[in-house]
């Protein structure tokens, strides 16, 4: 598990850490490779968007796949953030900014493990598990 923060990021990263880990303990036990976790700002998610998804906007969220992480040290992907996103979406939501950022890990790390929300049954899926990981982080402390 690696972390990277952008200027502004919040400094406390263990429950942001505990969320990519325990959504891949449910999601997708087998994996034990590394997954980074990126915490940056609207205009770096607008680029990476731009490159990889054709889509010249910025997002919440993305992820990023590399391989199987089945060997530890092994990658598995990458989990970016927009930091920015998540401060509005907070007050969108009435929510704190670090609860904002915890949804939206798990939302991108469910991502890396095949989730999808494109079709509505998957999309219940999804989000149903991303409502029962929130919980448990949250009354994990």
């Amino acid at each position: 598990m690696h972390v990277r923060r952008a200027r502004g990021a919040p400094k406390r990263t263990a429950p942001f850490e505990r969320a990519v880990l325990r959504t891949l303990a449910v999601a997708a036990p087998h994996v034990r490779g590394d997954v980074t976790l990126v915490l940056t700002t609207d205009a770096a998610v607008r680029r990476l968007n731009r490159r990889y998804r054709g889509k010249d906007a910025p997002t919440d969220v993305l992820s990023f796949e590399f391989g199987e992480g089945a060997l530890v040290g092994e990658p598995f992907g990458d989990v970016v953030v927009s930091v920015d996103a998540a401060r509005r979406q907070a007050r969108d939501y009435d929510a704190t900014p670090s609860e904002e950022l915890v949804r939206l890990i798990v939302h991108g790390t469910l991502h890396l493990c095949g989730y999808d929300h494109y079709e509505r049954r998957e999309a219940a899926r999804m989000h149903g598990l991303t409502r029962r990981l929130i919980k448990e982080l949250n009354s994990d402390g």
